[in-house]
């Protein structure tokens, strides 16, 4: 195949752009890609595009084979962006218009997207980790999330649960990293244990790909388990992954589903003891199995006139 072009639209959301960029990165690793960026927030008035066929932020840009983008915002303009110039729309998640609106959706399976020829379901939202083929069990790492609709937070117990796995396991390198929803009475907590095996080192204070880079060296992983996101990014790179235990928020919610589907399957572990990987389970790659899917299915990619 040859090299083919790709429109990826941002809408700013780093958490959406993560999702496309590591499509595009599996992509890039099978096919030539020609990317190029278009910024929702500069795409005026999309509806009224779409109707009259025109997108002008497009213009100069060569026509796509792929349209891709992730969240709400992006949905309109790259209808229009297809009316005008062609190409085939991948949108990640769940979209807010109907899917055969679209040519792919690829949505987690978390959201329960139902059944449609065009729909790719995956375990857990894209994420640009890959395999870790370094890894040691010598070095571990802690990533904690923090109050959220789905979860409760107990800013004791996770620092308990926190210094049982570090004093328990002194033989290993440990490095804790919170997140931007962690109360700062649990980082002070964690900070407060001074224990010589384990580094806190708090969100402030990481670079970009700072945790892409940690779960590359990393062979245990403990996450909190409303972090579902940062869960799956530790099953990507192939990690002895356990769950920290919050307290769960009311209802039974789909992010609740989600984590008690791994636990069921064996993917993760509960409790504080050594995190256990289940041999006979495949290992995670959606982003690479989605983008083999993709390439399979569009052998035909539109490209206009």
């Amino acid at each position: 195949m040859d090299q083919l072009v790709v429109w990826r639209f941002i809408d700013g959301k780093a958490g959406h752009e993560a999702q496309s960029q590591g499509l595009l990165e599996a992509l890039q690793r099978k096919v030539a890609l020609e990317v190029h960026e278009v910024q929702v927030a500069q795409v005026h008035r999309a509806a009224w595009q779409w109707l009259l066929g025109r997108f002008p932020c497009g213009r100069d840009l060569p026509a796509p084979d792929w349209i891709i983008g992730a969240g709400h915002r992006t949905h309109l303009p790259m209808l229009a962006a297809r009316r005008a110039r062609g190409g085939q729309i991948v949108v990640l998640m769940r979209p807010s218009l109907p899917l055969a609106c679209f040519d792919w959706a690829v949505v987690p399976e978390h959201d329960r997207p139902g059944v449609a020829h065009n729909l790719i379901v995956t375990q857990g939202v894209l994420n640009t980790v890959c395999r870790a083929e370094q890894a040691s069990s010598a070095k571990g790492l802690f990533l904690l999330g923090g109050p959220s609709k789905h979860y409760r937070w107990d800013d004791a117990a996770m620092v308990e649960q926190v210094r049982r796995i570090v004093a328990q396991q002194p033989e290993v390198e440990w490095v804790l990293t919170t997140s931007r929803r962690t109360p700062a009475l649990t980082l002070q907590g964690v900070q407060s244990l001074q224990l010589e095996n384990l580094t806190v080192v708090p969100v402030e204070a990481t670079a970009p790909g700072w945790v892409r880079s940690r779960l590359q060296e990393c062979g245990r992983v403990w996450v909190s388990e409303d972090s579902i996101s940062m869960i799956f990014e530790a099953l990507t790179a192939g990690a002895q992954v356990g769950l920290l235990d919050v307290p769960a928020n009311g209802k039974h919610s789909r992010v609740q589903a989600a984590v008690q589907k791994l636990k069921a399957d064996g993917r993760v572990s509960v409790g504080q003891g050594e995190p256990i990987v289940n041999p006979a389970l495949p290992p995670l790659a959606e982003a690479d199995r989605v983008a083999d899917l993709l390439l399979a299915r569009s052998s035909g990619l539109r490209r206009p006139a």
